[in-house]
C-alpha cells in the first residue's frame, strides 16, 4: 500500500484552517496539488480560501509569482462543508487543536469515510504520533507531518515515523514535503521530535545563567548575538515567542523525558508566566515594549583606564596569543614572566572552567585576576568574567584593555563556561544525544535546526567548528564544577571527540 505523492492527480484533504492550515494549503496549491479544505467552524474554510487567495494575489503583485500561477493555485482550493467531502482524498493532514483525544476522535471519524489506502497525517508539534495512531483501526497509515509557522517561509517539515507506522507512510510524506518545496527530514516519534527537542539548550541554559545572576538579560543576549553569532538573543526570542507558548513546551518536554536534567525548566520563567509578563504580546517581558517596540538597554561606555602590564596564562597558548596581540596594539606591556609581576593584570582563558578555579589552580592573586572567553574569537565581542574579589580598578582596567580597539566587551560575574561556552556546549550536547538516540540522521538534525530555529550552524556542525574535544572539555569542566548531570557529555560526543571524528560522522 502506498501513496504516489508526486502524482499530478493527488488530492489532499486539510482539516483545520487556522494559520497552520492556511499555510499548508497555500504551499500545496502552489505545488500543483488539489486541496480540499474543511473546518468544523462554520465559514472558517471559506474564509481560509479567501485569505490564501489574497496572499497569492499579493505575491503576484510583488512579482514573486505570475498572476496566472496565482490564479491556478487558487483554483485548486476547494471548500467542503462536511467531513464526508474528503472521501476522495489520498492524503489528509489535520491541523487542529493540540488535544490528544480530539485528534483521535477526528481520525476515528475519518476512518469511516476515507478508503483504506488514504494516508492520515497529523501536524502535531507536541503530541505523540504513536498515541494518536493507537486510537485508529489502521494505525499503520498514520504519520506525523509537522510544519512550522509561518509555513510558506519556514521551509522545513518534520516527517514523524510512529511506532506503528508502516514504512510507506514516511516515504510518501517525505516526497510530499519536497514536492511542496520544503526540506523534509525524518524523525522518530519522540518528545519534541528534532527541532523542539534541539531547541532546549538555547533558552534553558540562558535562563539558568540569569538565575545564577551571572549577567543581565541584555548582556546575555549581546554575547550570544555578537560573540556566538546568533541572529537573536535567547531573551529576545522568548519575548517574541511568548512565555505562554515557550514555558509549557519546556515543561512538557521535561516531563515527557521523565525529568531529564538537560531539559530542566526555570522557576524564573514560570514566575513570569504566572504574572502574565509574557513578552511582546503583553507589552512587557524580559524587555519593555513601549509603543510596541523593544526598549533598548544602553550599554555602558568603555572605560578609559588601561592596565600598566598584563600577564596572560599559557594554559591555552592559542588563546593567549590573541590577547597578547591585542595588548601590544593598545600599547600595553605584556608580562612574559613565569609568574605575574606585582603590578600586572592577570588574565586566564578558561575552557569550561570559571575565573576562580583557574585562578586557584595557577596560584594567582584573585584581586587582580579576570577570565576572558577566547573560544569564539575576539573579533566581534569579548566576554570578561571577574572573580568574586576582583578589585574595581582591575575590572575597569581589564575592560579598558578589551575595548581598546573599539570592539565591545561585556563584564559578567564568575561562571563555569562563562556565557557563550555554556549555552553553545549545551546546544551541541543535546544535538549529539538526538543523534545517539537515533531520532534522526546527523545531517537531518543540522538541516532541521538551521531551518527551524535559524541558528548560525546546526548543533553538530557547531560542535565541529569549535572542536569536539573542546566542547567535551567545556561540558566536563561544568559537570565537575556544578555536579549537575545536566552537563554530562553525550556518548555520541565523547566517542567522536576521543577518536578525532566529526560529530556528523554516522554509525557504520
Amino acid at each position: 500500500m502506498s501513496v504516489d505523492a508526486l502524482s499530478p492527480h493527488l488530492v489532499l484533504g486539510l482539516v483545520g484552517t487556522g494559520a497552520m492550515g492556511r499555510g499548508i494549503a497555500q504551499i500545496a496549491a502552489q505545488a500543483g496539488i488539489r486541496v480540499m479544505l474543511y473546518d468544523a467552524q462554520p465559514g472558517a474554510a471559506a474564509n481560509a480560501r479567501e485569505s490564501v487567495a489574497s496572499t497569492l494575489a499579493k505575491l503576484a503583485e510583488k512579482g514573486k509569482m505570475t498572476a496566472a500561477s496565482a490564479s491556478e493555485a487558487v483554483a485548486r482550493l476547494d471548500v467542503v462543508n462536511h467531513l464526508e467531502g474528503l472521501a476522495a482524498c489520498q492524503v489528509i493532514v489535520e491541523a487542529i487543536v493540540e488535544n490528544l483525544e480530539v485528534k483521535r476522535q477526528l481520525f476515528r471519524q475519518l476512518e469511516e469515510i476515507v478508503p483504506a489506502g488514504c494516508l492520515l497525517a497529523t501536524n502535531t508539534s507536541s503530541l505523540s504520533v504513536t498515541a494518536i495512531a493507537a486510537g485508529c483501526r489502521h494505525p499503520e497509515r498514520v504519520g506525523g507531518f509537522h510544519f512550522f509557522n509561518p509555513v510558506p517561509l519556514m521551509r522545513i517539515v518534520e516527517v514523524i515515523d510512529g511506532l506503528l507506522t508502516a514504512p510507506w507512510v514516511p516515504e510518501a510524506l517525505l516526497a510530499l514535503g519536497r514536492r511542496m518545496g520544503h526540506t523534509a527530514v525524518l524523525a522518530k516519534d519522540t518528545p519534541g521530535f528534532i527541532v523542539n527537542h534541539a531547541g532546549r539548550g538555547f533558552v534553558t541554559e540562558a535562563l539558568r545563567l540569569l538565575g545564577e545572576n551571572v549577567a543581565g538579560v541584555a548582556d546575555i543576549d549581546r554575547v550570544m548575538r555578537d560573540a556566538a553569532g546568533f541572529r537573536m538573543g535567547p531573551f529576545e526570542l522568548l519575548d517574541l515567542t511568548g512565555l505562554d507558548v515557550s514555558q509549557p513546551v519546556m515543561e512538557s518536554i521535561y516531563r515527557q523525558y521523565y525529568e531529564e536534567p538537560r531539559f530542566r525548566p526555570s522557576a524564573l520563567a514560570a514566575q513570569r508566566l504566572t504574572a502574565g509578563v509574557l513578552g511582546r504580546k503583553t507589552g512587557r517581558g524580559f524587555y519593555g515594549y513601549p509603543d510596541g517596540k523593544m526598549a533598548v538597554v544602553p550599554e555602558p561606555p568603555p572605560p578609559a583606564t588601561r592596565p600598566a602590564k598584563v600577564w596572560i596564562s599559557q594554559a591555552f597558548p592559542e588563546f593567549a596569543g590573541g590577547i597578547a596581540e591585542l595588548a601590544r596594539k593598545a600599547g600595553i606591556a605584556v608580562d612574559g614572566g613565569q609568574r605575574p609581576g606585582a603590578d600586572s593584570l592577570c588574565i586566564v582563558t578558561p575552557l569550561g572552567r570559571d575565573a576562580t578555579s583557574c585562578c586557584a589552580a595557577e596560584g594567582l592573586d584573585p584581586v587582580r585576576t579576570v577570565a576572558a572567553d577566547c573560544l569564539f574569537g575576539l573579533d566581534r565581542r569579548r566576554t570578561v568574567a571577574a572573580t568574586p574579589v576582583t578589585g574595581p580598578s582591575w575590572r575597569e582596567a581589564a575592560l579598558g584593555l578589551f575595548t581598546a580597539d573599539g570592539v565591545p566587551a561585556t563584564l559578567v560575574r564568575d561562571s563555569a563556561g562563562l556565557v557563550a561556552q555554556r549555552i553553545v556546549a549545551t546546544i551541541v550536547n543535546i544535538g549529539c544525544d538526538i543523534a545517539q538516540q537515533g531520532i534522526a540522521s546527523p545531517e537531518d538534525i543540522d538541516r532541521a535546526v538551521t531551518l527551524g530555529l535559524g541558528y548560525p550552524k546546526g548543533p553538530l556542525g557547531f560542535g565541529d567548528a569549535l572542536g569536539p574535544r573542546r566542547v567535551m572539555a567545556v561540558l566536563e569542566a561544568m559537570l565537575d564544577f556544578y555536579g549537575d548531570p545536566r552537563y554530562r557529555p553525550s556518548p555520541w560526543l565523547k566517542r567522536r571527540a576521543l577518536l578525532g571524528l566529526s560529530l556528523l560522522t554516522p554509525e557504520a
